[in-house]
């Protein structure tokens, strides 16, 4: 199986699934490199329009860093992979289109920083949350410090990175780290059906609403206000946005020219 398949389906959904399930989806050296390719190439394709990230096997989304490949590991060896590993988390935080997380099993380490790196993270019964990383001599190094900490808040986001407990769903839902649970075996159904009805609408507006969400956190009111105006202009002068009053007022689904 391929470390990471890229799944295109209709409506301009693309799906990128993590491929090791023989390891719980832990992120190798190989992995990390073909997420980036992955994501690389949908961030260029206007057709998709919504990204869902979802893992192959029943056990886990993933379980975080490959840490039998990095036992083996010079402190060199160490600090090149850092590098790799903040590009692969980089290119999921970076794609333009809106990114669902479809988490089941155990989302650990690296794992639960890949869900915090996506927009909206979609969890069936049966996932387990955790940032342990300060159980193994180490620190989140994946986002998942600021990620928490803008996800869930100072308070909470310490409570999991300074003792590196693992949370249920029930409890990661009550955080406020996950955004909708669904039943046992459902994640990736659930996860897809909520990338439609993101990709429904136009391209260009969805693009601009994510970058706006992005990039106005932790900033002043007026800086965010600014950051508002500057993705309304974006759309409000699109072909997207005369096709969506045309269709509203015509009574009809738009179509959306993405432009």
């Amino acid at each position: 199986m391929d470390m990471i398949r890229v799944l295109r389906h209709d409506d301009g959904i693309a799906e990128v699934v993590l491929g090791r399930p023989e390891a719980m989806n832990a992120i190798s050296s190989e992995l990390a490199h073909a997420l980036i390719r992955a994501c690389l190439g949908l961030a260029s394709a206007p057709e998709v329009r919504a990204v869902v990230l979802s893992a192959a096997g029943e056990r886990a989304f993933c379980v975080g860093a490959d840490l039998k490949e990095r036992n083996r590991m010079t402190d060199a060896d160490m600090l090149r992979q850092r590098q790799l590993f903040r590009a692969a988390f980089g290119a999921v935080l970076a794609l333009p289109q809106p990114a669902v997380a479809a988490v089941h099993g155990f989302a650990l380490g690296g794992g639960c920083e890949l869900a915090l790196s996506c927009d909206l993270v979609v969890a069936d019964a049966t996932a387990v949350f955790g940032l342990p990383e300060v159980t193994v001599g180490l620190v989140p190094g994946g986002g998942g410090t600021q990620l928490a900490l803008r996800r869930l808040g100072p308070g909470r986001a310490a409570d999991l990175v300074l003792t590196g407990r693992r949370v249920g769903v029930d409890e990661a839902e009550r955080l406020g780290l996950v955004d909708r649970r669904v039943p046992a075996g459902t994640d990736g159904r659930a996860a897809r059906e909520l990338a439609r009805q993101i990709a429904a609408n136009s391209p260009v507006a969805i693009r601009a609403a994510k970058r706006a969400l992005r990039h106005g956190w932790g900033v002043s009111l007026e800086a965010g206000l600014d950051i508002e105006d500057a993705a309304w202009r974006t759309v409000a002068l699109s072909a997207d946005r005369r096709e969506g009053i045309a269709a509203f007022t015509e009574k009809r689904p738009p179509s959306w020219p993405g432009e």
